[in-house]
């Protein structure tokens, strides 16, 4: 249950709220030299990199989605998953413009495990939303919104809407009401208003301002308590 938005106005700003179970999730905020993230411990052993940000600006997320039999994992060449397209992005190892050839050129689906969306941005706030199954959308506008339903095809994840949670719209109403100047204290301001509680809580908030080439990051829903991490 995640909150991912960009806000393209005098700064490029994203932010994340990461909300998550510990219990099924092993998570754990990684800083790097040239990278900010939230590592999740996959069976591999390995802390992978599917939410965060690179200094170069490359910022991604995926957030868990009721899946669709036409994003269902596949092998092949002309097949990639999701979590692999966000992590190499993260990692800097493919450009906003590789992603959007990707997308373009190969069949996007899940992990072999998870249902996922994402949402890869750049320094300049250049947005691509992803679903596999259901398509992608290189986002203009003013902002970028996305939770845990469909945005390319509501219809489609609507019966699994659960009942209360109305954290897009409550998201979207306040996103709607900035002009040019954003800040990273408003990114704070949406993310609070939208956190979660109970089992699958907020453990990590993060916003990345272009700007100045920094994160700043809370956990466990304390934003009483917010660390910046600045990239060199």
């Amino acid at each position: 249950m995640c909150t991912r938005f960009v806000y393209r106005g005098d700064d490029s700003i994203t932010g994340f709220n990461f909300d998550i179970d510990p219990a099924v999730w092993d998570h754990r905020v990684m800083v790097e030299k040239d990278r900010f993230y939230i590592g999740i411990l996959r069976p591999d052993g390995v802390r992978h990199s599917y939410h965060g940000v690179h200094q170069n600006g490359n910022a991604g997320t995926l957030l868990y989605v009721h899946g669709n039999p036409a994003g269902a994992y596949q092998e092949g060449e002309d097949c990639m998953t999701v979590a692999d397209l966000t992590e190499q992005f993260i990692q800097a190892k493919i450009s906003f413009d590789d992603a959007l050839r990707m997308v373009r050129e190969r069949k996007i689906v899940y992990a072999p495990d998870v249902s996922m969306q994402a949402v890869l941005s750049d320094r300049q706030g250049r947005t691509l939303l992803v679903e596999p199954g259901l398509g992608w959308r290189e986002d203009t506008g003013r902002y970028s919104l996305m939770t845990n339903y469909s945005v390319l095809a509501p219809e489609s994840t609507r019966p699994f809407l659960v009942p209360g949670d109305d954290r897009y719209e409550r998201a979207d109403r306040l996103l709607r009401t900035y002009g040019n100047q954003f800040a990273v204290e408003d990114a704070f301001f949406i993310l609070r208003a939208v956190r979660q509680e109970g089992p699958w809580a907020t453990r990590v908030s993060f916003v990345y301002s272009s700007g100045e080439h920094a994160v700043y990051c809370a956990e466990d829903g304390d934003f009483t308590r917010i660390v910046k991490y600045e990239f060199s």
